[in-house]
């Protein structure tokens, strides 16, 4: 039977890990989560801190993607939900949705709405699939997992620099 964790021991884990990565230490990882159905993966030292999704904040005359503005810990952070902004289905918060904090490492209050989390990858367990996928740089990059389930990767730092994911406004 699995060893049963709970979701503290899962964060404490996973913030040393975090803290790991961003120091360059330790052996390379992936975060993997769930987006509208569809597993993405992430640079572990661009993902940032992950939370439970709050209650968020309305904004009028945005995008049909932009959920709003969450509170986490008294800093404002934009919440686009990452399904609807892929042209998926709208993420419903629940116990299993959460909030990535992407953009903090690069400067920006920045976070992404996503169905789950997939745990940690090994980069090592994926390889390359031969053709980069169509759309956007940050999503171009496409692996296979060892069952043969296509993974695409998200590159931080492009969808930070994309006009259309900075520009809110309907």
């Amino acid at each position: 039977m699995a060893k049963k964790t709970s979701l503290r021991d899962f964060q404490h884990y996973l913030a040393g890990r975090l803290t790991t990565a961003a120091q360059g230490k330790g052996a390379a990882s992936w975060l993997a989560i769930e987006v509208g159905g569809a597993p993405w993966l992430i640079e572990l030292s661009d993902s940032g801190e992950i939370v439970q999704a709050p209650t968020l904040a309305k904004v009028p005359l945005t995008q049909p993607w932009f959920a709003g503005i969450a509170n986490i810990r008294g800093n404002l952070y934009a919440v686009t939900d990452f399904s609807v902004f892929c042209g998926g289905p709208q993420t419903p918060l629940n116990a299993s949705s959460r909030l990535l904090l992407v953009g903090t490492r690069f400067g920006e209050n920045a976070s992404l709405l996503v169905s789950r989390m997939l745990g940690l990858k090994n980069p090592e367990d994926f390889t390359p699939a031969d053709a980069d996928c169509p759309g956007p740089v940050w999503g171009a990059q496409q692996y296979l997992d060892s069952h043969g389930r296509a993974w695409r990767k998200l590159a931080v730092r492009d969808l930070l620099a994309d006009q259309n994911f900075m520009n809110i406004g309907a």
